[in-house]
């Protein structure tokens, strides 16, 4: 496992290995995860056991893309966000600061946060939500 969210991201169990993607979660038994909006089947939640590691995909609302899914690792601790966290908060759109604000609420000080571009913290992940409600509402 790395120490970024960068395509692709794989999380290995004892039966299964899952591969994440911002948007596409693959299962190496063939399932494909993508949300609804972009022609799958996920409208808000899926979880599994990859055998002794269990995973949560959860879609938490459209970010600068549309279609983001958000990887949780319980056992672990990681919470894997994709592209809902970026650089810039350009092109803010209410649903995006939504997900980000419900992402935050699956964390805690000491979770690891990754992101496409990287481990992010929680207080840089508040810093951002702050900034997209700031391009929002002025």
């Amino acid at each position: 496992m790395s120490d970024n969210a960068e395509s692709p991201y794989e999380v290995g169990g004892t039966e299964r290995t899952l591969t994440y993607s911002p948007r596409r979660i693959t299962i190496d038994d063939g399932t494909e995860i993508v949300h609804e909006s972009l022609g799958g089947t996920l409208v808000s939640a899926w979880a599994g056991d990859l055998g002794e590691q269990y995973v949560e995909v959860v879609h938490l609302g459209h970010g600068p893309s549309g279609g983001e899914l958000v990887l949780v690792l319980p056992d672990r601790n990681v919470v894997v966000i994709g592209d809902l966290y970026a650089a810039s908060p350009a092109g803010a759109t209410p649903t995006w600061a939504e997900a980000v604000d419900l992402t935050l609420g699956l964390t805690t000080l000491s979770t690891k946060i990754l992101s496409s571009s990287g481990p992010v913290t929680r207080d840089e992940l508040e810093a951002f939500h702050q900034q997209l409600l700031g391009v929002l509402h002025g």
